[in-house]
């Protein structure tokens, strides 16, 4: 009978502990300041790839956006008459990683200096752009890329577009996440997977654990 009571206080002494950083958890992630940032930099399956692995980043959506069409599909984008554009939106905490270093990301993990097109994937949807959500990310979108252009680390002029943000569609569910699901798929093969390989060497000291 005493081991009986004895486990039980255990187990309610266990339980309270289990219970209070089970609220402590919530607090801390409704108390948890998080900010968002669009990037367009050609296949939005690249761009997942390079951004989820990110210390600091909490989430990456692929979808569809700066277009005219409501909802559009990724028929309709491919067909190049929505006026959309392939993105990633990107939910970050900034006490992790700064808009600054996103940025950096951005820059550096496509060429920014292509109009509509990133390697073999041609059109308007490929186009390089960051949407700004506020004042403070267009003015450091603006003063990263006038920087970069005066440092020559480019061979060409940077085509990167800076717009107002205007609207964000989620891609179909297929869409995300899609490389890490799908790692021996033939583009994810071929071509994610040596970017992946290359930004995970350059950005090492960034990488989640």
């Amino acid at each position: 009978m005493k081991a009986i009571i004895f486990l039980s206080v255990i187990c309610l002494s266990l339980n309270c502990v289990a219970q209070s950083k089970k609220l402590n958890n919530n607090k801390q992630t409704k108390t948890m300041h998080t900010d968002t940032a669009i990037f367009g930099e050609g296949c939005f399956w690249c761009t997942e790839a390079f951004f989820q692995r990110l210390k600091g980043v909490i989430s990456v959506t692929s979808g569809y956006g700066g277009g005219h069409v409501l909802n559009p599909t990724y028929e309709q984008v491919c067909d190049k008459h929505t006026g959309h554009v392939e993105l990633a939106q990107i939910v970050y905490n900034p006490a992790e990683i700064s808009y600054d270093e996103l940025l950096e990301v951005f820059w550096k993990t496509h060429d920014p200096t292509t109009i509509d097109q990133q390697g073999a994937d041609k059109g308007p949807q490929y186009r390089s752009v960051v949407f700004y959500l506020n004042d403070e990310q267009k003015e450091k979108a603006i003063k990263y890329k006038a920087l970069l252009d005066k440092s020559g680390a480019f061979d060409k002029p940077i085509v990167t577009a800076i717009e107002h943000f205007r609207n964000f569609y989620p891609s179909e569910n297929y869409h995300h996440d899609y490389y890490n699901q799908n790692p021996n798929q033939g583009y994810c093969r071929y071509v994610i997977q040596p970017k992946v390989e290359k930004f995970e060497k350059v950005f090492k000291n960034k990488l989640k654990h």
